[in-house]
């Protein structure tokens, strides 16, 4: 017997597509007010698309397994970084040198993802605002390591210490501050700018697809599709619906989380690396800052939640996520004589949205409750009312 109620089966449904039809409704009004070629709309699509994607997929085994948004996936963006300034001081030129980024950044990822999940499993129930706070934390210690820990591997001595000036050699003098230590605010990827875009190249009507990313991104589908059938994958659904059913049920619960932020926390390394080679530079000390945050509002633009996500999700968020970012700047420059209102405006609804997911998933956990006591009641009654009859 179905106890919801139809009227608030509209609302449920409403709700879950609230934010991507907001999205809809803004972008559509400002694609003509910013007056760009359509051509170049699609071909930003395109360039954004390949290189955001493989990071908002890293928010997915996390969700699956109940933990909410992996704020803390910024620590496989460090990784990833340290990764490509080793490539860079080897000057290792091509796709070579985003293998061996990777390999550098996936055990560094796997190390940190293991520790978030220790810390996020002694936060049960608060898995979000952790990762949020921990990402801040962490990123103390990756500052220390590459303004103080890097650098060339000189030693001087005083008259009663002998010092190294730097614990971790880096041996390229232009990537190295002037004191001799520390990396440089900014570096150039020239060695490896866009060579996974330009890996297969394809033109089709003027447009630059990028093909090798995008193999990279259905590889990761397939992944995904195939992991979510394993017994792993089981193992994180059942965490995700019920955290005592399964510790009944004989599932190692904090083990499975913990590997749910492993797993998590090395593909956003790797997404990482795809993003900043794409960009072409690295800003070493605040590239990775805002990367959680970028791919959480991506994720739920896609009309995701804080508890259910797909690969649909991820594909549909970043485009519409992106396609803001082209248009609505142009479109305030265009309004308001200033595109700085434009970009106001950007952070005002990328914020606004994970704040209005939070409180629909918040409002939909709630109605959903009420709508199971008021069955539990309904039965009760029901069951009453049969005793009654009975002689």
């Amino acid at each position: 017997m179905k106890t919801t109620k139809p009227g608030f089966f509209k609302a449920s449904t409403l709700a879950d597509n609230a934010v991507v039809l907001i999205f809809v409704v803004i972008t559509l009004a400002a694609i003509p007010v910013s007056a760009l070629p359509l051509s170049s709309i699609i071909q930003e699509i395109f360039t954004r698309i390949g290189r955001n994607c493989f990071l908002v997929f890293s928010l997915l085994l996390p969700i699956m397994a109940g933990m909410g948004i992996n704020f803390g996936m910024v620590l496989g963006a460090m990784a990833g970084q340290i990764g490509l300034i080793f490539t860079v001081d080897w000057n290792i030129v091509g796709v070579p040198g985003l293998l061996f980024a990777s390999l550098i950044a996936i055990p560094i990822a796997a190390c940190l993802g293991w520790l978030a999940g220790q810390i996020l499993n002694r936060a049960r129930g608060r898995e979000m605002v952790t990762g949020y706070v921990l990402g801040f934390f962490m990123d103390g210690f990756y500052q220390f390591i590459v303004l103080y820990l890097m650098g060339q591997p000189v030693i001087w001595v005083t008259r009663s210490l002998a010092r190294w000036t730097a614990l971790i050699p880096i041996h390229s003098p232009t990537i190295i501050l002037s004191r001799g230590y520390g990396i440089r605010n900014t570096l150039n990827l020239d060695a490896v700018r866009q060579s996974l875009d330009r890996f297969i190249p394809l033109r089709i009507a003027g447009i630059n697809i990028p093909i090798a990313n995008y193999l990279v991104i259905g590889l990761l589908c397939l992944f995904i599709i195939w992991f979510r059938k394993t017994k792993l994958g089981q193992d994180m659904r059942a965490v995700g619906q019920n955290q005592a059913v399964a510790h009944a049920a004989g599932i190692p619960v904090d083990r499975t989380r913990i590997l749910a932020i492993v797993i998590s926390t090395i593909l956003a390394s790797l997404g990482q690396i795809i993003f900043l080679q794409n960009m072409g530079n690295i800003a070493t000390y605040n590239a990775h800052q805002q990367t959680g945050f970028f791919a959480a509002a991506a994720i739920l633009v896609g009309g995701a939640s804080v508890s259910k996500a797909s690969i649909p999700n991820v594909f549909v968020g970043t485009m519409l996520l992106h396609l803001m970012y082209i248009v609505v700047p142009r479109a305030g420059t265009n309004l308001f004589g200033d595109a700085q209102i434009g970009e106001y405006f950007r952070d005002a609804f990328s914020y606004a949205i994970i704040a209005l997911a939070l409180v629909i998933h918040a409002w939909r956990k709630r109605a959903h409750a009420e709508a199971a006591r008021s069955g539990l009641r309904g039965g009760a009654a029901a069951e009453a009312a049969e005793e009654e009859k009975q002689p």
